[in-house]
């Protein structure tokens, strides 16, 4: 694996919360996109709340993980272990979407807590290659 590869991790993350909000607008009928959070607001199907707030999730998720990537290659940490580590936030992330509009609490939480650990992995890799 290569940077290149951690860079289209990059890209995912930040295309996920976009996919899990269509996720949460078509999962009820009567989306309104003249004012999408009012509609959202009044949604009482779970899949929808569901939908949304891992979307929210998936954002707040977002800046650590681009932050951590672009720190790890700036302080020249290895490539390969970089690019693994991005595969596995992805993966983690995308697992956690899933997780989340199912409502498999548990499963949801490991997979944060993966997707976590790759951050905090990266970001000590990091502090240490400049240490």
């Amino acid at each position: 694996m290569t940077l290149a590869t951690a860079y289209c991790c990059i890209l995912i993350a930040a295309l996920l919360p976009y996919v899990l909000a269509l996720v949460a607008k078509t999962s009820a009928p009567g989306f309104n996109n003249r004012n999408p959070r009012a509609w959202l607001a009044k949604q009482t199907d779970y899949r929808v709340q569901r939908a949304n707030a891992a979307h929210l999730n998936a954002f707040e998720a977002f800046a650590p993980f681009a932050a951590a990537v672009l720190m790890a290659q700036a302080a020249g940490v290895d490539h390969g272990r970089i690019a693994m580590l991005a595969v596995a936030f992805v993966a983690m992330r995308i697992a956690h979407g899933i997780f989340y509009v199912a409502d498999v609490q548990m499963a949801r939480s490991l997979s944060w807590l993966g997707g976590f650990a790759c951050v905090v992995a990266l970001m000590v890799m990091a502090a240490l290659a400049v240490a």
